[in-house]
Parts: C-alpha cells; structure tokens; sequence
C-alpha cells in the first residue's frame, strides 16, 4: 500500500521553538500477553532518512530486519528501555510505557530538549517536553526509526525466549494474540513471562488462580483482547 514517507515538520517546528536536541519515541509490545513493553528513543537530526523508512507496522519482518542496521548506523543517538512483565503488572500499562520512555532517555547519549511521542497520549509527562503525535510513527522521521529499532529488538527478545517454551510460538507471534499462544495457554497455562494482570486469564478458569490484581486500575491493559 502506498504511504507518504515521513518529514522533519514537527522536529523543525520544535527547533524553531528553541529545541536544539529532539527525540522520538515509540513503543511496541502494548497489546501483548507475554514480554516487556519496549520504547525506543532515537535522534536523527535533520538529515535525509534511509530509503523505505515508515511505521515498523507497515513493513514485512525481512523489510525492517534489513533496515534496523541501517537506521542504528544512520541516526545520530539511539536507546531503548524496557519495563518487564512483571513491572506492566504491578504498574499497570501507563506507567509502565513511562518507565520504559524514561529508562530509553535517560541510556541516550544525549539528553534531548523535546521529545516527539507517538500517539495522542502523553504516558511520559514532565520534566520532559512533549509533542504529542498521532501516526507519528508514520510521519516524524526520528519516531518512524524509534519505532523499527524497538520493533526488531523486541522481537529478537521474544525469539530468544521461544526455546525455554516452544509450545508459545514466540518467535512468530513476539508474545501477541494469536492461536497458537491461545492454544499453548489453554494447555499449559502461563510461563514466567507472561503478563498475569491482564484480561485474557478471565478466559482460563483452570488457570485463574495465578490471575494478579494491582492496587491502582489501569484500563490500557484491555488493549489486549481476551479470547
């Protein structure tokens, strides 16, 4: 499907503004049952990105495992953060989005003036400055390569989980919905890695009892769809 590549509008913009240093941040991993939540922060700069470069979600597994070298070569500065499945649990998924950004921002070399977020959400909040975007990921250059970086990384992750359970699928699905992980639940319930506040173990009355509660609620969790 055609798309328009993405620009520097909103990076300009906020260097007009008095932004010298501007980020990107993406997440992938919200809407999944196992793993963590991954953010990816990347500065880019101004300069003409890579050849293809878009949203991670637009383009096949081979397109951005060819590109996630080219674009950590390219950008200027690139880090990612994580928040495990136990800390989405106890956090919840806000909170949990927020300590990955901060975890992503604080491991770049940089400390960037603003910040470019995907979506119209702001998880982050001060003392960093935001411009919330939505499709950012399809539309600011510095968000598009945080979201392949975080994309490919976190799904390398997930692979490298698949032999410990290779009933899951892991390495096909990254943790998300899909029959093959239904199934692999349904039969043998949920591994370590596996998010066990979220709403699909309402469907797993023989698994119930390892179903987590939190003391503050969170309804970003019911993103991931249940059975």
């Amino acid at each position: 499907m055609p798309y328009q590549p993405p620009t520097h509008s909103v990076e300009r913009s906020l260097r007009r503004a008095g932004a010298t240093i501007v980020a990107g941040l993406d997440e992938v991993g919200r809407g999944a049952w196992a793993g963590p939540v991954t953010v990816g922060a990347a500065v880019t700069g101004l300069r003409r990105p890579p050849e293809g470069l878009t949203d991670s979600k637009l383009l096949t597994p081979r397109r951005r495992e060819q590109l996630a070298p080219v674009l950590a070569d390219w950008v200027t500065a690139h880090a990612l953060g994580h928040a495990s499945a136990l800390e989405c649990d106890e956090l919840g998924m806000t909170a949990a989005l927020r300590l990955a950004a901060v975890r992503a921002l604080e491991a770049l070399p940089v400390r960037p003036d603003a910040v470019i977020l995907d979506g119209k959400h702001d998880y982050l909040g001060g003392p960093w400055r935001v411009r919330t975007v939505i499709k950012g990921d399809q539309s600011c250059v510095c968000v598009s390569a945080a979201s392949v970086l975080a994309k490919v990384h976190r799904d390398g992750l997930m692979a490298e989980l698949a032999p410990e359970c290779p009933q899951f699928g892991f390495e096909d699905n990254a943790g998300y919905p899909s029959p093959v992980h239904r199934a692999a639940l349904e039969e043998f319930g949920p591994t370590e890695h596996h998010r066990l506040s979220w709403s699909y173990l309402d469907a797993l009355p023989q698994w119930s009892h390892l179903k987590r509660s939190r003391l503050a609620a969170d309804s970003d969790e019911q993103l991931t769809l249940g059975f």
